[in-house]
């Protein structure tokens, strides 16, 4: 008579991981997906020294070993529109790929950067988008974000 064993769960593993060096190239592609008119040579060695930095992190969201979403944060010093304090944690970008959108990643991404902002002495923490971005205002509007300000800028060539 066999014995019958359960059948073993598959387990679906979901991360979090703050990117180390070696990550670079991973949060450069998802970075390419946010902001298509660079270069991915250049966005990596942007990732690299903003990896390296004291000043910023970047969180990468995996499914199982995929790259699904990243968010790249920093503390910024100068004034931030709408705070009082320095320094301000900052959300310089934030991307989900579509296919994995609606699933509360970003939340959970940004969660790791407030706390990593928290963890830098702050007490604050800003983003910005275009006027003409109404996808990522409403996504600030719709994590927590505050609307402070709107401005146009402005250049002239001499």
């Amino acid at each position: 008579m066999r014995e019958h064993y359960p059948q073993k769960l598959s387990l679906k593993i979901n991360m979090i991981r703050q990117a180390i060096l070696e990550d670079s190239r991973i949060a450069a592609q998802l970075a390419m997906l946010l902001w298509p008119d660079n270069e991915i040579s250049q966005l990596e060695e942007d990732m690299k020294e903003y990896i390296d930095s004291n000043n910023g992190a970047v969180f990468i969201y995996f499914d199982e070993t995929t790259p699904v979403g990243f968010a790249q944060c920093g503390l910024r010093h100068d004034y931030v529109e709408g705070t009082q304090s320095s320094p301000v944690g900052y959300l310089e970008g934030i991307f989900v790929k579509e296919e994995y959108q609606r699933r509360c990643i970003a939340k959970k991404l940004l969660a790791q950067c407030e706390e990593w902002a928290k963890a830098q002495g702050c007490s604050e923490f800003a983003s910005d988008c275009e006027l003409t971005n109404i996808d990522s205002l409403k996504f600030h509007l719709q994590i927590g974000f505050e609307e402070t300000n709107r401005i146009i800028c402005f250049k002239k060539k001499l």
